[in-house]
């Protein structure tokens, strides 16, 4: 079992940078691959993207490539997302999860086990 909750949301104005957290509680965070995804009102949720396990691969939607950068500290059981040039299409609440089978599809949200609470992200023009 593993527990997730997502800080470091809040107003940002366009251009501008924030890094969300996801602090985990439980057991073998470390054999985890994890995920970033949002979910803007009125749309479904979407995969931002991952990390694998040990932090050395990493995946990214092309709407955020280039911009936003995971990242993971096992010895802290925390992930990053570190979000750069921001744009008011970032608007969302965003959501970490982590999926105990590492060969599983990283952008779909059925193949991950457990989830944060979300925290909010928005971008004003």
């Amino acid at each position: 079992q593993v527990q997730l909750v997502e800080s470091g949301g809040g107003l940002v104005q366009a251009g501008g940078s924030l890094r969300l957290s996801c602090a985990a509680s439980g057991r073998a965070f470390s054999t985890y691959g994890l995920g970033w995804f949002r979910q803007a009102p009125g749309k479904e949720r979407e995969f931002v993207g991952g990390i694998s396990y040990s932090g050395d691969s990493t995946y990214y939607s092309d709407s955020v490539k280039g911009r936003f950068t995971i990242s993971r500290d096992n010895a802290k059981n925390t992930m990053y997302l570190q979000m750069n040039n921001l744009a008011p299409a970032d608007t969302a609440i965003y959501y970490c999860a982590a999926k105990r089978t590492p060969a599983s599809s990283w952008s779909l949200s059925a193949m991950y086990n457990y989830w944060g609470q979300g925290t909010q992200v928005t971008v004003s023009s």
